[in-house]
């Protein structure tokens, strides 16, 4: 801890004079030759203030030094001394951009808001993916539309949007649908769509998969369904043939966990209410039954009335309010 061997304190004792630090530079704070005086560190930083470097960043101000035949310091000793002086902030009038979260959304009943995305499917070919484009209701979780092609693009995006719009009869009623960044979703077609159909449309930020994360649930969902061929698909009708399986599936027999267990198509449909109550009331008569057996309150089989699209949530009372209203 001292930073002693037990011989020097052993040689200290021996020393008739007392017990005293005979140790070189003892007592001494030690400062490196090479140390730079105050005037050199003030010439640096009013070097990379000038208005010719201010913009710069040191990697840039040492070569630029170099070539007028002048030597201040190397470059890590004006990263450090900008460092020191809070000054290694981004240097210049450009900032970078910042994304802000996209307005929070929710809905309470099936057709007010919808998620898409579109995701890849493996072909025999390296190299080559069939794209497969898929809405679902966000309160519902059901997939309301989906279709599979061999490219990618707004247009397609577009087509697939409109039939889903029709078959859903959302004519008239107002609808947001949200979906990432990429070039399909943010095309001048299916933007052109949206506005003549009345639909607002809502982005998540660049590479911020939380900000869309029920198509990327769904997606997951998909990519690990026990049914999914092992092999890749040869072609688009076989991938249609197993997407369409597959929603099938999704849609009428898959227990959402998200739903207290109901299906995507029953909540769509209005049916989830009367199906939760008929288990509440199997539950309490159970518990009526054989109370000993119950140390608490039944399962929750309540329905929830409203969800919302990440990223944000509203403040409990807003919630509360929401709720009482609804």
């Amino acid at each position: 801890m001292l930073e002693l061997s037990a011989r020097t304190l052993q040689r200290w004792r021996e020393n008739a004079e007392g017990m005293a630090d005979g140790r070189k530079q003892a007592g001494t704070r030690h400062e490196p030759a090479n140390k730079l005086s105050e005037q050199e560190r003030q010439r640096i930083l009013d070097i990379a203030n000038a208005p010719e470097f201010a913009h710069l960043p040191p990697s840039q101000i040492v070569p630029a030094l170099a070539d007028q035949g002048q030597y201040i310091a190397s470059e890590s000793s004006f990263y450090r001394i900008l460092r020191e002086a809070n000054q290694l902030a981004h240097r210049g009038k450009a900032k970078p951009a910042t994304r802000q979260r996209p307005k929070p959304l929710q809905a309470d009943a099936p057709n007010q808001l919808w998620s898409w995305d579109i995701t890849y499917l493996a072909t025999t070919v390296k190299g080559v993916h069939f794209y497969l484009y898929l809405l679902m209701d966000v309160f519902s979780r059901k997939i309301v539309g989906w279709e599979v092609y061999a490219s990618e693009s707004a247009d397609q995006a577009a087509e697939v949007f409109r039939k889903t719009y029709l078959r859903e009869a959302i004519a008239g009623n107002r609808l947001v649908l949200h979906s990432d960044n990429g070039s399909p979703m943010k095309g001048a077609t299916m933007l052109a769509t949206l506005q003549k159909l009345g639909v607002m449309p809502s982005f998540s930020r660049p590479s911020v998969s939380d900000d869309n994360p029920y198509s990327e649930a769904l997606f997951k969902t998909l990519k690990y369904h026990p049914g999914i061929p092992e092999k890749p698909f040869e072609s688009l009708e076989q991938a249609r043939r197993w997407v369409s399986e597959f929603v099938r599936w999704y849609n009428e027999i898959h227990r959402h966990s998200g739903l207290r267990f109901v299906t995507p198509g029953q909540r769509h449909r209005g049916e989830d209410g009367a199906i939760l109550e008929q288990r509440q009331s199997l539950y309490l008569a159970a518990k009526a039954q054989r109370p000993e057996r119950w140390s608490g309150p039944t399962r929750n089989w309540e329905p929830e009335k409203i969800v919302y699209l990440n990223p944000g949530k509203p403040a409990k009372t807003e919630v509360g309010l929401t709720q009482k209203a609804a």
